[in-house]
């Protein structure tokens, strides 16, 4: 009785607080995030995945995992679906390497429960051996929101850049580079605060240097996805990818992906020569 007495006083004091559901799922959401890893990009087949199109025109594909767009190093190849792509003799697209890839968003403010991650990297899709990738991740629960700042070398797990600040509306700009097939680096900077943080990286992973990407991913925890966020609209701009031959080119006639998942699309993604648009629906 007289423990009874006292939770009870507990309560009513607030001295013991129950955590409410919204404080819950946050704090599931949050665990998972500390093992929180990026994927390579998990196409789906579609009716049109067969479609080879013009060059400069983007080719609409579904992925469970990735929404943006995706650049390849032959026009020849990145219009075909990977159980193609991947029989076709590599020095088809041996035309320049991806080097560095870069571009700006405004930190969106995702509404009701959910998890995303924006981010640009090289390889993930032709090439599912390595990912170079730097970004934020975001995890909303009924208004309460947490950012994170990371870069990744897949297969190896991602980790946070710890002294930077992020909060909706800062506008950020990732870049990730390659110096070599396993060596590079990862710059994010918050253009609004000033504060800039970077990472040399290393890995015994190969990158093929074939594909460059600007994507919102839906990323994964403890072997299943995250619930996806309704993260409302991530505009790239500025979005350029260099070459090992010095050329720079824009996501225009990428192949551009959308997520689906149990039957339906959540995103809708769209392309200019600087910019790719991903929006939530």
């Amino acid at each position: 009785m007289k423990l009874s007495l006292v939770f009870a006083v507990l309560l009513a004091t607030g001295s013991l607080a129950v955590p409410s559901s919204s404080e819950r799922v946050t704090a599931r959401l949050e665990r998972r995030r500390a093992a929180r890893q990026s994927q390579p990009n998990n196409r789906l087949v579609s009716n049109n995945a067969f479609e080879v199109a013009a060059s400069n025109v983007s080719h609409v594909e579904y992925s469970s995992n990735w929404a943006g767009a995706v650049l390849e190093t032959s026009p020849s190849v990145r219009k075909l679906p990977l159980i193609i792509a991947h029989t076709i003799s590599p020095s088809v697209g041996a035309q320049g390497a991806f080097k560095s890839v870069t571009g700006t968003f405004t930190v969106p403010t995702p509404k009701g429960s959910g998890a995303a991650a924006v981010w640009v990297g090289i390889d993930g899709d032709t090439c599912e051996s390595a990912i170079l990738q730097t970004g934020i991740d975001f995890i909303a629960s009924n208004g309460a929101i947490s950012y994170h700042a990371w870069y990744e070398w897949f297969p190896d797990s991602s980790n946070d850049f710890s002294n930077i600040a992020i909060k909706a509306g800062d506008v950020m700009t990732v870049t990730v580079t390659a110096t070599s097939t396993k060596s590079g680096s990862a710059v994010i900077t918050n253009k609004t605060t000033g504060k800039s943080v970077s990472k040399s990286l290393t890995s015994t992973a190969a990158l093929c240097q074939q594909n460059a990407e600007w994507i919102v991913e839906d990323f994964e925890s403890g072997g299943s996805l995250v619930p996806l966020a309704n993260f409302g609209t991530v505009e790239f701009t500025g979005a350029v990818a260099t070459t090992s031959t010095g050329t720079t080119v824009g996501p225009r006639g990428a192949t551009v992906f959308d997520i689906q998942q149990n039957g339906k699309v959540l995103t809708s993604v769209s392309t200019s020569s600087s910019g790719v648009t991903v929006s939530h629906v």
